[in-house]
């Protein structure tokens, strides 16, 4: 490969980092740590940290990020264990729709989820009809306890990641050490934890440190629950001082810091590589068979796991399809009408188109940086490529509501980037936003795409005259063509679908994408729930074709698409 080429990546991707990474994160730790005339100050953080309301909502960040993790362990270390060391009846349909609730922004769940558990939702009306409780009883289940509400309906969201990396850290390890320890007579659950649970420690990391930044930093479900007890919701309402306090600098300042400094505590004492393990096929390891009692023991835990996890969907459905949903088990009626509704509103229609060109921007742009850096980091000797691929993942270790923030800051007026500014046309920042989030997905999925394929077809290519450009595009792009559709579909997806980026810098009802757009129409008297759980229905139905077919291309390798 061309060492000019290398060069110019690896300086074109410092200069992007630069500008659109390291350049919002120093406007908001100026804001944080600078007073009004330039100098290095702690009294922003001292005030911040005084006051009681900001500090509830630090604990209550930190406690929904640990809270949500470990609902997350509870439920996908489970289903991993049984998928990777048994067989049971119906293992092959439950192993795929255990990833079904990735196909739903946790915060469009819950919308459903209230219509179920809220103070005339659907549990309530069951238990009155079953003579349970008296005519007329009410009670909203999450009002009671919002905060556990928004940890269960994040976590139902977010455990396949878990899941993901769990079955592949477990497809990885060697049967021989688990037999030698049962040899040795540990066995049980005490291998378990002696033997195995080390050995998958780095899956667990990264499946982990994943839903905790985004548990930590959730801003729609909150919003959705009306819970305002949240460092994340009060930046959202912060914004609007954004010019005359320093507040919310210092708030998204000490979110930063904290998932920073979690990430690298847990990196220290979780993340250490992996023992070096023999291939699986040197003992007698893989899945084996139960007894008919336990295997059906196993399937009925699969099936009750999922569809605990597919209640917020459940209702996102019913809500759709409802003429009116208030006080009974099931709506009264079903109808077409929102559905129409969702996507003929003038609302929705610029939504979905605009969703559309920004995603399809973001991931053009991620697809062409993606496998240079892929490239230079696989196939080039640059004695710096390793920086390379280390800026390429920082995205996944920085929450999203903290970019979106610097995002908005950097472009405000007077600022050198304010041609951004996304208050006359958010187009361009927020294409900008989605790419350098969704970036790390395509160079994963570049970079394992060039590690798997030869480079002797390069050289053979090369050494009958094709420069080596070409021979990227002719020989290499279509041998990895599975790689990069699965790369750019993920990236694709969830850039329609993104949250904290749309939240914060559309701001203009022309440029809403669906997910503002569904909080919006939320937020409207009359049919508006209904309007967005159709909305919200069609954005499962696209994300579940996109996740679909990334399951088909990828295999059981997804789960290392989410990794930090």
């Amino acid at each position: 490969m061309s060492r000019n080429f290398a060069r110019f990546v690896f300086v074109f991707t410092l200069l992007f980092f630069a500008a659109f990474f390291f350049w919002p994160v120093y406007q908001i730790l100026r804001g944080g740590f600078l007073d009004g005339d330039g100098r290095f100050t702690l009294r922003t953080f001292a005030a911040l940290l005084s006051d009681p309301l900001y500090r509830e909502g630090l604990r209550n960040a930190f406690a929904l990020g640990l809270a949500t993790t470990a609902i997350t362990f509870v439920i996908a270390l489970p289903l991993a264990w049984l998928a990777d060391r048994y067989t049971f009846p119906g293992k092959a349909l439950l192993g795929a729709v255990v990833l079904v609730p990735m196909i739903l922004p946790p915060f469009v769940g819950a919308i459903g989820i209230k219509q179920i558990f809220g103070q005339y939702g659907a549990l309530n009306s069951l238990l009155i009809d079953i003579g349970f409780r008296p005519e007329g009883w009410t009670f909203d289940w999450f009002a009671v306890a919002p905060f556990w509400g928004i940890a269960v309906v994040t976590a139902l969201s977010l455990y396949p990641i878990v899941y993901l990396n769990c079955a592949a850290a477990l497809a990885n390890v060697d049967p021989a050490m688990e037999e030698a320890a049962q040899n040795l007579g540990c066995t049980g659950l005490r291998r378990f934890i002696r033997v195995t649970l080390p050995l998958i420690r780095p899956g667990l990391f990264a499946g982990g440190t994943i839903v905790f930044i985004a548990a930590f930093t959730e801003l729609g479900v909150p919003l959705i629950f009306d819970y305002a007890r949240i460092t994340s919701v009060q930046i959202f309402y912060g914004l609007k001082d954004i010019g005359g306090s320093p507040a919310p600098y210092a708030l998204v300042t000490l979110l930063l810091l904290s998932t920073t400094a979690l990430y690298i505590v847990g990196k220290g004492l979780f993340g250490r590589p992996a023992h070096a393990m023999m291939a699986k096929a040197s003992s007698t390891g893989g899945a084996r068979p139960l007894p008919p009692a336990a295997a059906w023991l196993c399937t009925a835990f699969f099936s009750l796991a999922t569809a605990v996890a597919l209640l917020p969907h459940l209702g996102v459905v019913l809500t759709a399809f409802a003429t009116d949903w208030y006080a009974s088990v099931l709506p009264d009626a079903f109808t077409l009408q929102n559905i129409h509704l969702a996507l003929g509103h003038p609302l929705t229609v610029s939504a979905i188109r605009n969703s559309l060109i920004f995603a399809a921007a973001s991931t053009v742009i991620d697809l062409v940086l993606g496998v240079a850096i892929a490239y230079v980091v696989v196939r080039s000797r640059l004695r710096w490529r390793g920086l390379l691929d280390v800026l390429a993942m920082l995205p996944l270790a920085v929450p999203g509501l903290v970019l979106a923030f610097g995002f908005l800051v950097m472009s405000q007026e007077g600022r050198f980037f304010s041609f951004l500014n996304p208050t006359q046309n958010p187009t361009a920042l927020l294409i900008i936003a989605y790419s350098v989030r969704r970036l790390p997905y395509v160079v994963r999925a570049a970079a394992a795409g060039f590690e798997q394929t030869s480079e002797t077809l390069e050289e053979a290519a090369q050494n009958l005259g094709c420069p080596p450009l070409r021979t990227l595009w002719k020989i290499t792009l279509p041998l990895i063509a599975a790689n990069l559709i699965a790369g750019g579909l993920l990236a694709f997806a969830f850039a329609m679908l993104e949250v904290s980026d749309s939240l914060i810098l559309a701001q203009k009802q022309a440029f809403y994408p669906i997910t503002k757009t569904i909080l919006e129409l939320f937020q409207l008297i009359g049919d508006g729930q209904f309007i967005a759980s159709a909305l919200g229905l069609w954005a499962m139905t696209f994300l579940a074709i996109c996740l679909g077919g990334l399951s088909l291309i990828l295999g059981k390798k997804l789960g290392a698409i989410f990794r930090v």
